[in-house]
């Protein structure tokens, strides 16, 4: 599936139940495409709240009872996706929420630095559906 000029995502993956609430993960993701790919992903599985930027995190946030969150690295706006990780582990109303980091920036400094701010897991991209679904699941599931 092509949905814009240089994006490919390709979805296979096998039947997984769907729970029979849906429990919701703040996606902090500031690429449209990978906000469209994520959604047609994970939203059968978990309702999803997409969040461009720390604002709008913060506000999904404060407005939803969150499970898990899906934070990118490199975000637009006034913060990165490590510093608003840094931010919700030091903060005792968000710090049990488990962080997923979702990242292209790949090298082993990066996914030092992603830890050292608090992230759960570290899955670099592109990640397999089966991977992330599962990691998810993971720790849905705790």
């Amino acid at each position: 599936m092509l949905l814009s000029n240089g994006s490919r995502f390709f979805i296979n993956h096998k039947y997984l139940p769907v729970p029979m609430a849906k429990l919701k993960v703040l996606v902090v993701e500031d690429d449209i495409d990978t906000q469209l790919f994520l959604e047609l992903l994970l939203g059968k599985y978990y309702h999803l709240v997409m969040c461009l930027n720390d604002v709008e995190c913060y506000a999904g946030m404060r407005n939803n009872d969150i499970r898990l969150i899906v934070m990118d690295v490199a975000l637009k706006g006034s913060m990165d996706g490590l510093q608003i990780t840094r931010e919700l582990k030091n903060s005792d109303q968000y710090k049990h929420i488990p962080i997923v980091c979702l990242s292209a920036h790949v090298l082993e400094n990066d996914k030092r630095l992603a830890y050292e701010a608090g992230v759960d897991v570290f899955l670099g991209k592109p990640v397999s559906n089966e991977k992330l679904l599962s990691t998810l699941d993971d720790f849905i599931l705790r």
